[in-house]
């Protein structure tokens, strides 16, 4: 998804590519081979259950395409070559619009919240002298 569709509509990014967001972020802090990055995500606080590898690899590939992120392949000593991974400008542009909308979801959320602890508050107690708060 390029920076320039993001920033059309808040309403334009389907959670299921959320996980763009999460390997910007992982990418900004340092460049990283694909097993890595699924292990960081993971690791990470911010992600709810594991990783797919599939779905990893095909967000790396379209973003690749899209410019937010630029690889290529190392070989080393021992071992098969790995691609690494490693954000461009586009990319640090595009982190900057999803935490913009990741913000604008909490805000709403949070919102949300209030709104039901108020009504929460305004409940009566049953009858029955179950309290429904």
């Amino acid at each position: 998804m390029s920076v320039e569709n993001v920033s059309e509509s808040e309403s334009t990014i389907p959670i299921e590519r959320s996980i763009q967001a999460e390997l910007l972020l992982l990418l900004g802090q340092r460049p990283s081979h694909g097993y890595e990055l699924i292990q960081r995500l993971n690791e990470a606080d911010f992600k709810s259950g594991e990783a797919d590898a599939a779905t990893v690899y095909r967000n790396l590939r379209r973003m690749d395409k899209e410019g937010l992120i630029r690889s290529h392949w190392e070989v080393g000593e021992s071992g098969p070559g790995r691609r690494l991974y490693k954000l461009t400008p586009q990319g640090e542009a595009a982190l900057k619009v999803w935490t913009n909308y990741i913000a604008q979801q909490k805000a709403k959320l949070e919102n949300f919240l209030q709104a039901y602890l108020q009504f929460e508050e305004s409940l009566p107690e049953r009858e029955d002298g179950v309290n429904l708060k």
